[in-house]
């Protein structure tokens, strides 16, 4: 078994509507509670980071599903969205929806558009970050499948 680590760095000078900053390889940002919460809303958020990291673990894994499987792709594009619940003060991360939008090259058969829809589907059980939040946050997956 081999394992990787990531590492962070947090420094956070102050109290809770503070800024603090993150340095995580290539990631260098600040951070802080965002207004829909009461924050200052400078930089990002855990939310966000929650949500560009399913987001962007379920692109790449969508992307690499169709390199492997020889499915050319004219573009590859995506809208995600976080629903996040404030009840009684308790914040729950609810759900997460990956709108995919993938448009095959104008000779795509119907067999290529049934391909593109079930690696859509797998790509969001075989991505890392969806199974590490799986039974916590949903995750609904709305693909469309297009043709240039």
């Amino acid at each position: 078994m081999a394992e990787h680590l990531f590492h962070l760095t947090a420094n956070w000078p102050g109290l809770r509507n503070d800024i603090g900053d993150i340095k995580a390889g290539n990631l260098e940002t600040q951070v802080s509670i965002p207004p829909e919460m009461d924050g200052p809303g400078v930089g990002t958020n855990p939310d966000e980071m929650l949500l560009g990291a399913a987001a962007t673990c379920y692109i790449i894994t969508l992307a690499a599903m169709m390199e492997r499987s020889n499915l050319d792709k004219e573009s590859l594009t995506m809208e995600s969205i976080g629903v996040v619940d404030v009840t009684k003060g308790v914040i729950t991360y609810k759900k997460i929806i990956h709108r995919p939008i993938i448009v095959l090259k104008h000779n795509a058969t119907e067999k290529d558009c049934n391909l593109a829809n079930k690696l859509a589907q797998q790509a969001e059980k075989s991505c890392m970050i969806s199974r590490a939040i799986k039974g916590n946050v949903e995750i609904k997956l709305e693909a469309e499948i297009k043709t240039a």
